[in-house]
């Protein structure tokens, strides 16, 4: 009894009460931005770990301030994607332009989406987006943007061979022949129209074209979608595209073989039964060597001459050629060589936001825009706002960091080392060059890829003490801790886009165990680790980041070295160097 603790002297009494702490001046001006119920929860989390003993009970106005300056109202952390893969999928895919994010800003609050201020009617959603689409891609006749890729690749198969495929209007193909039946009577020898290039010889460059089957009754429900064997593709989280098309109610039709699919296999392959071909990008893989594929001009014109639509799903969103991905389908050729339908995404090579993009034929995009699934799919008005402005500003980090010369991001890269090599010399919080009585000499040297810098050796002294000059440290002697080196390194496009295609560059090469501290720092870093390093490459990072980068660099290298134990290491040791192998 005598070691029991007296109720009036149980610390938890002097835990402060949740009106005394929602009544303190930084809590008030919380509740404006995080709203009442959520600095509550924060309230009670806290005073819980006071109750457990975890915290002191004086601890817990502290422990509440820090919590509630590091709470947002969004959980999304903001990072550098220093991976140097340009659409990075698990970093949000392509980042918004200033006159992106501007335009969201803009259309946060109530906007003319669906009114014209001239008239005070109803006007058209999206108007702005579909006349930037149709300026950037002239070769459209008409647009549509939905939610996302795979929303635009679902409405185009629930349209055209789901379930309510026998109820879409009819709209024609070139010269006429019908995509679907605008009545139950309507025979397929109405789809079966052949174009005036194929009614005399039946042929498409080499290969020929079978003569239309006899008119038969078209077979009630969902139809099929012909797909080539070469062309069933998986993406992120065991995605399949066909597993999408078969959730509207479509059938797939696997035609050719997994490396040659010819342009007669989809020509055995079409029936009464068709509702569409689909031809797909493998745009996350390559298969090489002995290979073959349709042409797509010869396979629109099989599609025409059967009276089926031809969809082509591009996936990364290039409306044109670029240079720089010779290999990689955009929408304008696509459209020129026949398609009636073109699938992309947005937030791809486009360097927009979020957004399924549907280009093609005026006739077509109309009745897809007209299917009750369009209703469910819509882009939202922030989504418009940011693809408008995507179309019409020239400043999309994506083509920027396509485009980065090798030689100024060398540079850039051989700045951010030596100045790092400094600031370890003087700390993670002071200036580069002031302050903790340590030293970084650099001394340059010529390598196999040019002058770059060789080594820097830090030395730590007394706080308050006089820098002094040190040699430099053999590498060989440099800890692993504070290693630095500048090597090559190659980009990528990212996000099933120029799969295989190298895009030359230079990262920051530090040792694998920065890492973790980077991505958890502030701001957080992303950087790519491979074979036992951390690569910082800058392609993808703002230049006026450099600054934060930096500051997060020093820290988390000297957190490494700290969490090493400083005091069994001895001296601290900074090298910045320029390695010659291909990480």
């Amino acid at each position: 009894m005598d070691d029991a603790v007296h109720p009036l002297d149980d610390p938890r009494r002097r835990i402060p009460r949740t009106d005394a702490l929602l009544a303190h001046p930084r809590v008030a001006a919380a509740v404006s931005s995080l709203s009442a119920g959520v600095v509550k929860k924060v309230i009670r989390a806290v005073q819980a770990r006071a109750r457990r003993g975890e915290i002191a009970p004086e601890a817990v106005v502290p422990e509440l301030l820090a919590s509630l300056d590091s709470r947002r109202p969004a959980s999304l952390t903001p990072v550098l994607n220093a991976t140097g893969v340009i659409v990075h999928t698990n970093l949000g895919r392509a980042p918004l332009s200033e006159s992106a994010r501007a335009a969201v800003a803009e259309a946060s609050g109530y906007t003319d989406l669906e009114f014209d201020l001239a008239t005070g009617a109803r006007s058209r959603r999206g108007a702005g987006a579909r006349s930037a689409l149709l300026e950037a891609c002239p070769a459209a006749e008409d647009a549509l943007v939905v939610n996302n890729g795979a929303a635009a690749l679902l409405l185009a198969a629930t349209a055209f061979a789901g379930h309510s495929a026998g109820d879409l209007e009819a709209v024609s193909v070139p010269d006429g022949a019908p995509f679907a039946h605008a009545a139950e009577g309507m025979t397929p020898a109405s789809r079966l129209h052949t174009r005036v290039s194929l009614q005399e010889s039946g042929c498409v460059g080499e290969r020929r074209v079978p003569t239309p089957p006899p008119a038969a009754s078209s077979p009630p429900g969902p139809r099929e979608i012909l797909l080539s064997r070469g062309e069933f593709v998986e993406i992120g989280a065991g995605f399949r595209l066909s597993d999408l098309m078969e959730s509207a109610g479509a059938r797939i039709r696997e035609v050719g073989t997994t490396n040659r699919t010819h342009l007669d296999d989809y020509a055995r392959a079409l029936t009464p039964a068709t509702g569409c071909i689909l031809k797909v990008h493998t745009s996350n893989f390559r298969v090489e060597g002995f290979t073959a594929e349709a042409d797509l001009s010869a396979l629109a014109d099989l599609a025409h001459a059967h009276g089926v639509p031809l969809v082509v799903d591009l996936g990364s969103g290039l409306l044109e050629p670029e240079p720089l991905l010779p290999d990689e389908p955009d929408a304008a050729t696509a459209l020129a060589a026949g398609a009636d339908v073109v699938i992309a995404s947005g937030d791809k090579l486009l360097g927009g936001p979020q957004a399924g993009i549907l280009l093609g034929r005026a006739p077509v995009i109309a009745a897809l825009s007209r299917h009750p699934l369009a209703r469910a799919v819509r882009a939202d008005k922030l989504a418009l706002a940011a693809l408008e402005a995507t179309l019409t500003a020239a400043d999309a980090p994506v083509r920027s960091a396509l485009h980065t010369d090798p030689d100024a991001l060398r540079a850039r890269t051989q700045r951010l080392a030596e100045t790092l090599a400094q600031r370890l010399s003087a700390g993670p919080h002071a200036p580069a060059g002031q302050g903790t009585g340590a030293y970084v000499p650099v001394r340059q040297g010529t390598g196999a890829h040019g002058t770059h810098v060789l080594g820097a050796d830090v030395q730590r002294a007394g706080a308050g003490a006089t820098p002094q000059p040190q040699p430099a440290a053999p590498e060989a002697d440099v800890p692993e801790q504070l290693t630095l080196a500048v090597v090559p390194h190659d980009g990528r496009v990212g996000g099933g886009g120029g799969t295989g295609v190298p895009l030359p560059g230079w990262a920051l090469a530090l040792p694998e165990a920065v890492a973790g501290p980077l991505r958890t720092g502030t701001p957080a870093v992303v950087g790519r680790v491979h074979e036992g390093r951390c690569l910082i490459d800058l392609r993808c990072v703002p230049e006026p980041e450099d600054a934060g980068l930096l500051a997060a660099l020093a820290a988390a290298l000297l957190e490494l070295h700290a969490s090493a134990g400083e005091a069994a290491a001895g001296p601290v040791h900074g090298s910045a160097g320029d390695g010659s192998a291909e990480p």
